[in-house]
């Protein structure tokens, strides 16, 4: 079973960038649609971005498309995601999991939840 770890948050001011990253304690996930998942305190968790498994294809919530990009190294083992022009509504624990991409649907996540890594954008 594939369990995610997450690494790359930090304190941030609005305005700028972070880089995510997601490895695997494990089995490796190369084999895996990926997604990023964030949950803010006192909200329920939400879809971010989501790509296939050979990286040709990705998927973002609307309100992020442009500002965030999420790709994939199968070689390394790692899912990123690059995240510019932070808001502080982008405040959140974000967590990478595997997902399921269907047609038409916000993509699922099916795997193991990792401890997340925390995001803080100040004003």
């Amino acid at each position: 079973q594939v369990r995610p770890l997450e690494s790359g948050g930090g304190l941030v001011q609005a305005g700028g960038s972070l880089r995510l990253s997601c490895g695997s304690s494990g089995r490796t996930f190369s084999s895996d649609a990926m997604g990023w998942f964030r949950q803010a305190t006192g909200k329920e968790r939400e879809f971010v971005a989501a790509i296939n498994r050979s990286g040709s294809n990705t998927y973002y919530t609307d309100s992020l498309k442009g500002r965030f990009t999420i790709s994939r190294d199968n070689a390394k083992n790692t899912v990123y995601l690059q995240m510019n022009s932070l808001k502080p509504e982008d405040t959140a624990v974000y967590y990478c999991t595997p997902v399921i991409i269907s047609s038409g649907a916000t993509p699922r996540a099916f795997g193991s939840w990792g401890q997340g890594t925390q995001v803080t954008v100040s004003s």
